[in-house]
């Protein structure tokens, strides 16, 4: 029987490791493709949004990491993201330091700030970790309400562009978008090798069933925490990043409004794909581009636009889509099922109204 089950583990390790090298050429034509078209993207579309676009798909990729990997929904995400642009623009514009060195230290911050809120709120689970999450932002929040450093309603403006290195000049537009296009790609390609790493893996268990995981004698905690470090750790970097592109910091960045944004990126997009994302942030970024004229009432249409989505591509637009002949064996295995249905239910009606009009036939022959 040992040997039976030996056997079976080392084929599904087969299947599994056979799927994975089929999968790697897919996957590097799709990261090839998806360079390709954001490298092109500045020839026909305004830098500056593209920038912005890249920065926000790095935000939700971040919290993707998390909520996708490791099933942790958190409501706080903009505290890291916010937190960091507040500090780059402090430290470019106050301390005036070296570009790359305000990046860093921001990025340092949203690790350390994951660090402290990860070790009070791992040890709680489902809507009890959101709401801790949710609590903390929100105490972040009127900290930068109240502290003189941050600028209070107006935020930290007119933040100086400083050459990337001392020789990238960043204050021109197509050069900003394409350093920002580098290191959205990077972590692009960190976080697919997170996703198919055992780390990844063991991360999927423990989203899956985390008693089991116990059993096995992981250290869920630890996992969590680490995923959860690197999640605002990239958050950070979002959030840096964008100060560089408006040249502000303001506090919006760390409202409870970016993190509800966030979360309908990685909705929208697919929760647990790769290019999900980047999908939803464009989808919704152009959303609000286009809705800006309805002023008030723009939340509202973005309300119904997100339903209606939802609805559509319960999976995510990269959930949805990412395999077209697997989405459609699904869509034609729904409509069987339902035609099935309803000819059992016309034949159950059938069978339910014959033994009525065999006791009418008895009837009618006794008289």
């Amino acid at each position: 029987m040992t040997i039976a089950m030996n056997k079976v583990a080392t084929n599904d390790a087969a299947s599994a490791t056979g799927q994975s090298n089929g999968a790697r050429p897919r996957d590097t034509l799709l990261f090839i493709a998806v360079l390709a078209l954001l490298a092109l993207a500045p020839l026909a579309i305004y830098p500056i949004f593209l920038t912005k676009l890249l920065c926000f798909a790095l935000f939700a990729m971040a919290f993707n990491l998390l909520v996708g990997q490791a099933g942790l929904l958190s409501f706080g995400h903009a505290m890291f993201f916010g937190g960091s642009a507040y500090v780059t623009a402090y430290a470019l514009k106050v301390w005036a330091l070296p570009t790359e060195i305000a990046i860093l230290l921001a990025t340092a911050f949203a690790a350390v700030a994951g660090l402290l809120v990860g070790l009070v709120s791992i040890r709680r689970h489902g809507i009890y970790f959101a709401m801790i999450t949710l609590a903390l932002a929100q105490m972040f929040f009127f900290l930068c309400v109240g502290l003189p450093a941050t600028g209070g309603d107006d935020g930290i403006t007119a933040i100086p562009r400083r050459a990337l290195f001392s020789v990238i000049p960043i204050a021109d537009d197509k050069v900003l978008y394409y350093v920002v296009l580098t290191c959205f790609f990077a972590c692009f390609l960190l976080v697919y090798r997170i996703m198919h790493s055992p780390f990844g893996q063991v991360l999927r268990a423990i989203r899956d069933n985390e008693a089991r995981a116990v059993s096995l004698g992981y250290q869920v905690d630890r996992y969590k925490l680490l995923a959860f470090v690197l999640s605002a750790t990239l958050s950070g970097l979002a959030g840096s990043l964008k100060v560089l592109v408006f040249r502000l910091a303001t506090l919006t960045d760390v409202a409870w409004n970016t993190s509800g944004e966030v979360i309908l990126m990685a909705l929208v997009g697919g929760i647990g794909t790769v290019v999900g994302p980047l999908l939803g942030a464009a989808f919704i970024l152009t959303l609000q581009s286009w809705l800006q004229g309805l002023a008030q009432w723009m939340p509202v249409v973005q309300g119904l636009v997100f339903v209606v989505a939802v609805l559509v591509f319960p999976r995510g637009i990269a959930g949805t889509f990412g395999n077209p002949r697997l989405w459609w064996l699904r869509r034609r295995r729904t409509l069987s099922g339902s035609s099935e249905a309803q000819q059992n239910a016309r034949g159950s009606g059938a069978s339910a109204t014959s033994p009525a009009a065999t006791s009418e036939v008895v009837s009618r022959a006794r008289t």
